[in-house]
């Protein structure tokens, strides 16, 4: 292996590791790649840069606010809601229709978009029909995930790969070309989950109230303890904390102070702050019965708390939120969202820090206290999902049926070769800004550009693979296993390899990262075999597509992972056949519909 390729197998390893480990944000490990390959000369820097003016990049930021524009109109909401009540009168009828709906959806719109969209609605009809919203939001999630296998535009990985075949002279994908085969993954993956998830997911979120919903999550939150409180003087084992509230200490502020340390004999004083982790009833309970206040970046007044027109509902932080990274204080959220943060819940971590201090991350639940006429706002506000309240009316502004017309044309003309799928879908952007439907701010919010970002800069990896022989050193080990078996089925083999391979790196990493370096290896491996490298090329965008085994593997299992109070283990189970019976399916179908010869 030459030394160039040695050093950017180096830099990618490097670049994994911070994926599966989290050290940095993906945006900024790909930046750090970027630089990297500029800095040694294995990428020169005018095609460093060139991923910013990619075409399946600028497909994609055009595509996230056209969807957003779609689903502001409110109308995929009430559809949705009105088949899924209308004939749903059997409580997984009524499932099963919302659940393909939303997959139908996820061809023609970015599948974030829409999971934020029906994760409310999904709560409510869980309410309706008794069913633990539990047994529901992770098919959610996989619903969205297979109807992105139905188009071109169905996922940002699907156009990525496009524009990298198209790159190297290939023929780009078309709109349509995933359909038959995500029409098999889609009645196997709806079939599988229909069946199985009544039996086989648990019972976690309860549906009788909002209170009861949040009683099995822990939250970090703050107490002070008050002048007269019952606390003052005593210590954890005095009060017996854990046992009669289940509520624990983590650490105490005293003045400039914190103790963390022989807690259970710390003798409580007045305007202690306590940091303490538990479930809201917990923590209500104690705040009644031992005089403390709950705390925030700002403290509420006993008026504000309990008073008749404030509510209580949980929202996730978005993944194109400018919260991320913020802490509450530094976002001033009390003054800009009009509504006080009262817990804060981070799945497969614990939080230790003070809640008005702790950076927020992308799935954070936020427990929110809000007047009900702020609610509205909040709702609309593309920096939280608010899951735990329904808004279910058609937002008739000004031409609000023009992008409901814009998307299918879009895919129509794409699809027959009249116009590029880019030109369409910027000039659908323009137009629309241009006749006020949406404003240029919200425009940019639509975005997620840590995305865009994480894909420009990740996209010169695959021109490096080709120049530095990288991907011909991986298309052989590929290869390896097909030498093991008669010359005609070797293809076969090498696309189960490709599938596997593309599979587990989605799950270890990010969907687009394992495209970007796997669609350079399945040229090779065509080149090498003499055959038509396309269902190579189709067998990495359904993979990479195909996120079940964990919560990080896709955005959208993260996004219901915090509302569904699942634990990791949770979707190894219940995804892991999904992602066997797929490999399998995929194996022996795409050969059949896009032959090797």
């Amino acid at each position: 292996m030459a030394f160039e390729a040695l050093l950017l197998l180096v830099f990618l390893l490097a670049a994994m590791a911070c994926f599966f480990f989290e050290l940095l944000p993906v945006d900024v490990t790909a930046l750090c790649l970027l630089l990297a390959l500029v800095v040694t000369g294995i990428v020169p820097l005018e095609e460093g840069i060139a991923g910013f003016s990619n075409k399946g990049v600028l497909t994609i930021g055009g595509l996230f606010i056209l969807s957003h524009a779609l689903v502001r109109t409110g109308l995929l909401e009430i559809v949705g809601e009105r088949l899924s009540t209308r004939f749903g009168k059997r409580r997984w009828v009524g499932i099963g229709i919302l659940l393909g709906f939303v997959a139908l959806m996820s061809g023609l719109l970015n599948n974030t978009a829409v999971v934020a969209m029906t994760i409310p609605l999904a709560m409510e009809l869980c309410r309706r029909l008794g069913i633990s919203p539990s047994k529901v939001l992770m098919p959610l999630s996989f619903a969205a995930i297979f109807g992105g296998t139905l188009t071109l535009i169905g996922t940002s990985t699907n156009l990525l790969v496009s524009a990298i075949v198209e790159e190297t002279g290939g023929e780009p994908l078309r709109m349509f070309e995933f359909t038959s085969l995500g029409i098999v993954f889609l009645v196997l993956g709806l079939g599988y989950v229909l069946v199985r998830a009544p039996r086989a997911l648990p019972e976690r979120a309860e549906i009788e109230s909002l209170t009861s919903q949040f009683e099995m999550a822990d939250y970090l939150t703050e107490l002070r303890v008050l002048e007269g409180s019952n606390l003052v003087g005593k210590t954890v084992s005095d009060v017996r904390m854990s046992e009669r509230y289940d509520v624990t200490v983590l650490a105490v502020i005293r003045e400039s102070q914190r103790i963390s340390e022989m807690l259970r004999i710390l003798r409580f004083r007045p305007d202690d702050i306590l940091l303490v982790r538990g479930g809201p009833q917990s923590l209500v309970r104690l705040r009644n019965e031992t005089g403390v206040a709950l705390l925030s970046d700002v403290k509420l007044t006993d008026e504000e708390l309990t008073g008749g027109e404030q509510v209580v509902v949980e929202a996730l932080v978005s993944p194109a939120s400018g919260l991320i990274g913020q802490t509450l204080r530094e976002a001033d959220f009390r003054r800009s969202y009009g509504a006080f943060v009262l817990a804060i819940r981070r799945e497969q971590a614990t939080l230790r820090e003070r809640l008005a201090r702790t950076p927020l991350r992308f799935a954070d639940t936020l427990l929110i206290v809000a007047p009900r006429d702020r609610l509205g706002e909040l709702r609309r506000n593309d920096d939280l999902i608010v899951t735990t309240e329904v808004d279910l009316h058609l937002r008739r502004e000004r031409l609000w049926w023009l992008p409901l017309v814009l998307v299918p044309a879009i895919m129509v003309l794409a699809a027959a070769g009249v116009l590029d799928l880019l030109v369409g879908v910027m000039g659908s952007v323009v137009l629309l800004l241009a006749l006020g439907v949406i404003r240029p701010q919200e425009s940019y919010r639509a975005v997620e550009w840590r995305v865009i970002f994480f894909i420009a800069a990740f996209i010169p990896v695959g021109d490096a693979m080709f120049r530095t022989g990288l991907a011909d050193v991986m298309a052989s080990a590929v290869l390896v296993p097909g030498g093991l078996v008669p010359e005609r089925f070797a293809p076969w083999v090498a696309l189960s390899v490709v599938y596997l391979a593309a599979s587990l790196a989605t799950e270890a990493i990010t969907n687009n990262a394992a495209a970007i370096v796997l669609t350079p290896v399945v040229l090779r491996v065509g080149a090498e075999l003499g055959i038509d490298p396309r269902g190579l090329v189709l067998a990495v965008c359904f993979a990479a597509s195909a996120s079940f085994m964990t919560p990080t593997g896709y955005q959208t299992n993260m996004m219901v992972y915090g509302a569904g109070n699942y634990r990791f283990t949770d979707f190894t189970r219940f995804g892991a056949p999904l992602n066997l019976l797929f490999w399998v399916v995929a194996s022996l179908l795409i050969p059949l519909l896009f032959p090797f010869r």
